[in-house]
């Protein structure tokens, strides 16, 4: 807390008698305040037991969960993502902001580009004034970094009760046909794929799972990509459980949830920051464990990425001190080395491009794209 009060002020010792000390049964003879100091003591060991001891606990366990050999072969599949801002469709960025890119992505594994080009409307459509620059950035990247994909980064925040404005209701039948076709709209101006970020998503939330099932034909109908970000995995089971109760709406989806939904996408990145843990070796072994519960979920055909962290503000959700890209970069090696080094269908998403550091960048490069120079 900023500026600790001073010494407190005590007046003259005054000399009180004691009281014989009670011989039988003191929990009701005590005095009231005594008794109420006694109780508080009770609670304070019940909320030891109940929430410090298990948090200590989860501590240690993520930190062994960070240590370990990196194996040498966990390293960049060449299917790795970035999330790009705004402005490089509503004319903000030119020729010389994309050769500062191509030279950014150089040497690296990133293959896919999520443009922002929503957000969507809240009856799910997308009007064209939002992104007048993409035909501009689908020609130049094509021209001057082939074989990169750009996709339409979509969203919108999610609203679940009824009557609640603000938001898209996916229980909106209507709403739900209009994302369906402002994905068609995009694909038909030249993206390659469809990123969908929709926030806050509940866990075991079916009209997701519709909506899914009708993007992913409609979007393969027209040779794209169907790609989603996810809500971090439970870290014990039911936990989304509480966090819904508590907060209203879901932090982490069921491993359950999450495979469902992997298994109607093409690809799909974990949002797998603003954790709120405060040091280094928390947040990588978090990661790591993470890494390994996505890739235990997800089928082996679909692309599955972890977000790295290339921002730095601080607040309750983020510690920018502890979430950092080399712990997320060494997290994500420790969990594919330990659930699946084999897999191929796998990289990582840096958050996001108008936010990254030098450092930011170094740690990418050196951690995944050259382990062996880490």
């Amino acid at each position: 807390m900023d500026g600790a009060d001073g010494p407190e002020r005590r007046g003259p010792r005054l000399r009180i008698p004691r009281r014989p000390r009670p011989t039988r049964r003191p929990w009701i003879r005590m005095p009231g305040r005594t008794r109420a100091r006694r109780i508080l003591g009770w609670v304070a060991v019940a909320l030891v037991v109940l929430v410090v001891l298990p948090a200590a606990g989860a501590a240690t366990a993520l930190r062994v969960s960070y240590a370990g050999e990196l194996r040498a072969d966990a390293h960049t599949r060449g299917r790795d993502a970035i999330w790009l801002g705004h402005a490089w469709v509503d004319g903000r960025r030119g020729e010389d902001d994309l050769k500062a890119l191509e030279r950014r992505l150089a040497g690296t594994g990133i293959r896919d580009l999520y443009v922002h080009t929503g957000p969507l409307e809240h009856d799910g459509t997308l009007p064209a004034k939002r992104y007048p620059r993409a035909k501009w950035l689908l020609g130049a990247v094509k021209k001057q970094l082939p074989g990169i994909r750009v996709q339409a980064w979509l969203g919108d925040r999610l609203v679940y009760d009824e009557g609640e404005r603000g938001g898209l209701r996916l229980a909106d039948g209507a709403a739900r046909r209009a994302v369906v076709a402002s994905a068609r709209q995009v694909l038909k101006a030249g993206f390659d794929g469809v990123h969908f970020d929709l926030e806050p998503l509940r866990s075991d939330d079916r009209d997701y799972l519709r909506l899914l099932e009708r993007l992913h034909p409609a979007v393969r109908a027209r040779g794209g990509l169907l790609s989603v970000a996810a809500h971090q995995i439970d870290p014990l089971p039911g936990l989304h459980h509480v966090s819904g109760t508590l907060a209203g709406h879901g932090k982490w989806w069921s491993q359950e949830f999450f495979g469902k939904v992997a298994r109607r996408v093409d690809q799909i990145a974990v949002m797998s920051y603003d954790t709120a843990l405060p040091a280094e070796s928390l947040y990588g072994g978090y990661v790591a464990q993470q890494t390994a519960l996505a890739l235990e979920a997800a089928p082996a055909r679909v692309d599955v990425l972890m977000g790295l962290p290339f921002y730095h503000t601080d607040d309750m959700g983020h510690h920018a001190s502890a979430e950092t890209a080399a712990a997320a970069v060494r997290g994500v090696r420790l969990g594919l080395g330990r659930e699946d080094p084999g897999r191929r269908r796998f990289g990582v998403a840096l958050y996001v491009d108008f936010a990254a550091t030098e450092q930011d960048w170094k740690d990418y490069r050196r951690g995944w794209c050259a382990p062996a120079e880490s």
